[in-house]
């Protein structure tokens, strides 16, 4: 949910996004976030089900958090096979190395 939130936080309204971060970020329990917003308990837990149900559905539509997972793990798999390519020796191998080790660079951007 915390990784939803970086990406889709802005489109909550501001009680979602508060009550969300106090609750995951912050680790407050749903008292303590009561009583520092000035409203009930269950409003909270209302507050945070739906930031909840919305964050999610986003990611459904979008599909963002699950490409830039996907992402991360072809940029490791580029690296780990340059430094094999690497371990190779000549000086075309060491430069192919270094061209996928750049594009992995710019894929983790």
């Amino acid at each position: 949910m915390t990784l939803y939130f970086d990406f889709y936080g802005e489109l909550l309204t501001q009680k979602q996004r508060t009550c969300f971060d106090l609750y995951y970020n912050q680790d407050l329990s749903l008292s303590e976030i009561a009583q520092l917003e000035g409203i009930s308990r269950q409003g909270v837990h209302d507050a945070i089900s739906r930031a909840e149900a919305q964050l999610s559905q986003l990611e459904q539509i979008t599909g963002c958090v699950r490409s830039a997972r996907a992402a991360a793990q072809t940029a490791q798999r580029l690296e780990a096979l340059a430094r094999r390519l690497a371990a190779l020796p000549g000086d075309e191998a060491q430069a192919i190395a270094g061209e996928i080790r750049e594009a992995a660079a710019s894929l983790k951007e």
